[in-house]
């Protein structure tokens, strides 16, 4: 019997910000699909709870640039083998006006999202290059997508992302690494639920434009990773999958 399409027997992936929320989905989904996984995150207490068969943990912080490569290297001692699959979820938010967000504020999304998932994708790169196989996933956003009020400095980092995603397929690919985005619409969370309780207009107004009428799941978007990391998705790079409740098209 074939193994399924959608199987990552033998991946290793690698996946930031994996102690919590969407990270922690994901790396539960690629681990049931097969694969050995390596969450990675700045506090050790999440990271250890959700740690078990075939998911590892290592205690890092993204922004600590320099050690990228080294990050790769203990990946692959723990999992036995250097990844294949690298998803640059890690992030920080800040909820501000415009006029009101300070350089400092806005550089530090800047080296959170952008900088420290470009030092990723350039150290694991030349392992992919060289065995011809990977799958490259930036989580972008929807404000990656449309204009949102008071999250300047968070939309041009996930604005970065698809750009960057768009630029690295078009160099990787032809080398046998794939380069894609999922931008999630919202999804239903204790943070994401904490910020509607405080803003119930903007929570009304999500949900108004949301054809599909409520708020997503987090493996709503894991699954989405897993497929696009899957040899179902062979064909597929260099693109933005929206998964987001019709929000995106939505009036």
């Amino acid at each position: 019997m074939s193994s399924s399409p959608f199987s990552l027997n033998g991946e290793i992936a690698l996946i930031t910000g994996g102690g919590t929320g969407l990270g922690l989905a994901t790396a539960r989904r690629m681990a049931d699909a097969g694969a050995r996984v390596v969450i990675v995150g700045r506090r050790e207490a999440p990271l250890r709870e959700a740690a078990g068969k075939n998911l590892h943990y290592i205690v890092h912080d993204v922004t600590d640039l320099d050690r990228a490569d080294d990050l790769i290297q203990r990946a692959a001692t723990v999992a036995g083998g250097t990844p294949t699959i690298l998803v640059n979820n890690a992030g920080n938010h800040l909820k501000k006006w415009a006029v009101e967000t300070s350089i400092d504020e806005f550089r530090n999304l800047l080296d959170t999202h952008v900088l420290a998932s470009f030092a990723l994708s350039k150290a694991i790169a030349p392992s992919m290059i060289s065995t011809r196989k990977g799958s490259i996933i930036f989580i972008a956003s929807m404000a990656s997508l449309f204009g949102i009020p008071q999250v300047l400095a968070y939309t041009a980092a996930k604005s970065a992302y698809t750009g960057m995603v768009r630029a690295l397929a078009t160099e990787l690919s032809p080398r046998g690494v794939r380069v894609n985005a999922i931008a999630p619409g919202w999804i239903h969370s204790a943070i994401q639920q904490s910020a509607f309780e405080g803003d119930a207009e903007r929570a009304e107004k999500i949900l108004s434009r949301t054809p599909m009428g409520r708020l997503g799941e987090p493996d709503d978007i894991a699954y989405a990773a897993v497929y696009l990391s899957s040899p179902a998705a062979k064909f597929v790079t260099g693109s933005t999958l929206v998964v987001d409740g019709g929000i995106s098209i939505g009036f």
